[in-house]
């Protein structure tokens, strides 16, 4: 028994797993600029203080970078139809617009887009659990949204200042 673990052990330290690292954002202060997606800027006020060394301050005070929503839409599109002309498959897909600007408006990232979409059967006799799953798969794009605009801004590389 006690062999098993050790190979099941030296096998995961072998894979390359390791826990998602803090990331280093290129500035101490950001302010978030969201109108449409509180939720979102909550959660992304959360892993940016959680997970960084930045701290999220307030739209109107101070901060050494800025980040704009520029816009977010979400759609839920009819992907499939069966033969008898019901819905099989749809597709979620969610837009995020963004740009990140300097405390003197100096364009540090331009406007950028991430798109997620995610696939999704669907079944007239399980209505209650699709709609379960929907629910899911939005919350999973979310987190992925989040995590893909936090590599982003950890990527900005400033520009230096001119004396």
């Amino acid at each position: 028994m006690r062999v098993w673990i050790i190979v099941l052990a030296l096998l995961l330290s072998a894979c390359g797993f390791h826990l998602r690292g803090s990331y280093a954002l290129p500035f101490d202060t950001l302010s978030i600029s969201s109108p449409v997606n509180a939720e979102l800027r909550a959660l992304l006020k959360r892993q940016i203080e959680i997970g960084t060394k930045a701290k999220v301050v307030d739209e109107g005070a101070p901060a050494q970078a800025s980040l704009r929503i520029l816009g977010d839409t979400s759609e839920k599109r009819i992907l499939s139809l069966s033969a008898a002309g019901r819905v099989s498959e749809y597709q979620l897909a969610r837009a995020l617009r963004f740009r990140v600007v300097d405390a003197g408006d100096n364009e540090l990232l331009p406007p950028s887009t991430i798109t997620l979409i995610r696939e999704m059967t669907f079944d007239d006799a399980a209505v209650l659990s699709k709609d379960t799953e929907e629910v899911l798969l939005w919350r999973d794009i979310q987190n992925d949204l989040v995590q893909q605009l936090l590599r982003r801004l950890a990527a900005i590389k400033p520009k230096p200042t001119s004396p």
